[in-house]
C-alpha cells in the first residue's frame, strides 16, 4: 500500500471556518428565530397601543399562508412542517416559505435545465425490441420505462454488462484500471472530492491523460468549497489541462438555490464504461481513514449501450448554465454490445427542478410490485407519508421487507429521525437492522431475485426532493444475485431492531427525534 504522501495534491486542506458556519442551515434557522423575536419585541415597544391590531395582522397572515399551503402541490409532510413553522413564527415563517418557493437565484438555472432536457429528450432512442421483450412478463419494467422516459430520456437497454462492487475499495481498483484505458474522454461528476490518497491516485491519471490529448472534465458540488476544496480549485485543475466546474458554488449572497445540491456520482470513459453508486472521491469511502467505523458503500460498473444514458446525464448537468452543447460528438462514440450479458439495464436521474419525483416513484414501484422480498440498504431513513405507506403495505401483505441502516451514525439528528420511524415500521412487519461495524452509505434496493437499484438516492427528504440524483435500475441482470448475497453478508454483521430495543432506546434520541420530526422536510 502506498503512503498518502505519494499522491498528487494541488492545494492545502481546507479548514472549515466562519463562511462554513454562515451558510449552514443551523445558522439560517437561528437567524430566522432571532429575527422573529426582534420583530415581536420592537413591535411591542413601538406599537404598544396598537398591539391588538398587530396580533390580528399576524394571525391573518398565518391564515392566508395556511390557505396557500393547502393549495400547494408540495408533499403533505412538508405542508405540516410549514404549518408548524407558521404557527410558531408567523411573520418570518411566511417570509421564509415564500422565499423558498420563489427559487430566488435559481430561476435562470431552472429555465436552462428545462431547455436542456427538452432539447435532448429524443437524443437516446428506446430499442423497441427490448421494450417488447419485457412487456410480456408482467414485471412492470416496461411501464416504469415509459414513466422515466416521460420525465426525461431514460431507455431500458439489453446487452449491457453490470458489475457490482460491495465495498468502495473494489470500485476504486476497477476505476483506476478503466481510467488507464481512456483514449477519447473522461467525464467525472461527484458530490464530494477531497484531496488525499484516493483523489490523488485518480488525479495523477487524469493529468497524464489530459497531457495525452484525452478530453477530461471534472464536476463537483459547490459545497466542497466549504468543506474539502479551495474556492479556486477548479482553476488549479484547469492549469493541469482538466476542464473543471463547481456546481452551484457558494457565493456571498442569500439565495434559496443553495438547497439544491448535485449529489450524483458519475464516471464515464469513452462512452464504453460508466460507474455509479454511493462512493465519492474521499479516503473514508475506501476505508483509508476511519470516521464512523467501517464505511460500507456500494457501486456498479456498466459496459454496453446503457452507458449512453450516463453520458447524457453528465452533459445535461455540465451545460446546465445555458451553454450550447455538442451532445452528438460524445453520444455517437462507438460502444460495443456486451453480447453475453443477461437482463436489462435502465440508468435514470432525478431533478429537484421539475414536477416529477422519479427517485421516490421508482422505489415505491418496486415496493408495490414485490411478491417475495424487498431488501434495502440506506444511510438515512427520513420518510414522507407515501414512502412509509409503501413500506408498511408491502410488509403487511406478506413481502419480506428488510432495511439495513448504520450502527454508527455520521449525523446524530438524522440518526434520531430514523429511529422515530422504527415503531410504525416494525409494528407493520418491516424488519430493521443496524450495521454494528460502522456506517452504511450504500443506497441499494434488491427485490425478488429479479430487480435491483444501486445509485445515489437516499431514503430522506434531501435526496428525494432537494438533490440532483441518479441510479441504475437492473432487471434480470446476472449481478442481482451478487447484490442479494452482499445484503445477506451485511445482514450477518447487524443487530436487529425490535419492540424491546425500541423501548430501551436512549431518551436523548427519542427527544431529538420527536422534535426534529416536526421540521424534518427542512433539514
Amino acid at each position: 500500500m502506498e503512503n498518502n504522501e505519494n499522491v498528487v495534491r494541488l492545494a492545502k486542506p481546507v479548514k472549515k471556518g466562519i463562511i462554513h458556519l454562515i451558510f449552514s442551515r443551523f445558522f439560517l434557522t437561528v437567524l430566522l428565530f432571532a429575527l422573529q423575536i426582534a420583530i415581536v419585541v420592537l413591535s411591542y415597544i413601538l406599537l404598544l397601543d396598537k398591539l391588538p391590531i398587530l396580533i390580528h395582522i399576524y394571525w391573518a397572515l398565518a391564515f392566508l399562508i395556511v390557505i396557500y399551503l393547502f393549495n400547494n402541490n408540495m408533499d403533505a409532510s412538508a405542508k405540516l412542517t410549514w404549518m408548524f413553522v407558521i404557527c410558531l413564527v408567523p411573520l418570518v415563517g411566511a417570509i421564509f416559505l415564500l422565499w423558498t418557493q420563489s427559487n430566488v437565484g435559481f430561476k435562470k438555472v431552472k429555465a436552462y435545465s428545462k431547455k436542456q432536457i427538452d432539447n435532448t429528450s429524443n437524443m437516446l432512442e428506446q430499442p423497441e425490441n427490448v421494450l417488447q421483450e419485457i412487456a410480456h412478463d408482467g414485471s412492470g419494467t416496461d411501464d416504469l420505462c415509459r414513466y422515466l422516459n416521460h420525465t426525461g430520456c431514460f431507455p431500458v437497454y439489453d446487452k449491457t454488462q453490470v458489475t457490482y462492487f460491495p465495498v468502495g475499495e473494489n470500485k476504486f481498483e476497477a476505476m483506476l484500471e478503466e481510467l488507464e484505458k481512456a483514449e477519447k474522454y473522461i467525464f467525472m461528476e461527484y458530490f464530494i472530492v477531497e484531496e488525499g490518497y484516493m483523489w490523488g491516485r485518480v488525479l495523477d491519471i487524469l493529468i497524464r491523460k489530459a497531457s495525452q490529448g484525452v478530453e477530461v472534465r471534472v464536476m463537483y458540488d459547490g459545497m466542497c468549497e466549504m468543506s474539502t476544496l479551495r474556492t479556486d480549485y477548479w482553476k488549479l485543475l484547469e492549469k493541469q489541462g482538466i476542464h473543471a466546474k463547481a456546481f452551484s458554488p457558494i457565493m456571498p449572497f442569500v439565495s434559496s438555490h443553495y438547497n439544491y445540491r448535485d449529489h450524483r456520482k458519475i464516471l464515464v470513459i469513452d462512452g464504453k464504461v460508466a460507474f455509479n453508486g454511493g462512493v465519492n472521491l474521499a479516503d473514508e469511502y475506501i476505508n483509508r481513514v476511519e470516521r464512523f467505523g467501517h464505511w460500507k458503500d456500494t457501486a456498479v460498473m456498466l459496459k454496453g449501450p446503457a452507458v449512453r444514458s450516463f453520458v447524457l446525464m453528465f452533459l445535461q448537468m455540465w451545460y446546465i448554465d445555458g451553454n450550447v452543447a455538442d451532445y452528438k460528438t460524445w453520444l455517437d462514440c462507438p460502444c460495443e454490445d456486451a453480447e453475453n450479458a443477461s437482463g436489462y439495464v435502465m440508468p435514470y436521474c432525478d431533478s429537484p427542478l421539475d414536477e416529477y419525483k422519479a427517485g421516490e416513484s421508482v422505489y415505491i414501484d418496486v415496493l408495490y410490485r414485490a411478491t417475495d422480498y424487498v431488501h434495502i440498504m440506506t444511510p438515512y431513513l427520513i420518510l414522507d407519508g407515501e414512502l412509509q405507506t409503501a413500506l408498511c403495505f408491502a410488509a403487511q401483505r406478506g413481502v419480506d421487507v428488510k432495511i439495513i441502516l448504520p450502527g454508527i451514525p455520521d449525523k446524530k439528528v438524522a440518526y434520531a429521525l430514523a429511529k422515530s420511524h422504527y415503531k410504525v415500521l416494525v409494528d407493520a412487519g418491516v424488519k430493521i437492522y443496524e450495521y454494528t461495524p460502522g456506517f452504511v452509505h450504500a443506497k441499494v434496493f434488491v427485490s425478488d431475485d429479479i430487480k435491483a437499484i444501486v445509485g445515489t438516492i437516499n431514503l430522506d427528504y434531501r435526496s428525494l426532493y432537494h438533490h440532483f440524483e441518479c441510479a441504475t435500475y437492473m432487471y434480470k441482470t446476472e449481478c442481482i444475485g451478487d447484490i442479494e448475497n452482499d445484503f445477506q453478508d451485511t445482514l450477518s454483521k447487524c443487530r436487529e431492531v425490535n419492540r424491546e430495543s425500541i423501548k430501551k432506546e436512549k431518551i436523548s434520541y427519542k427527544a431529538v427525534g420527536l422534535f426534529a420530526k416536526m421540521i424534518s422536510p427542512l433539514l
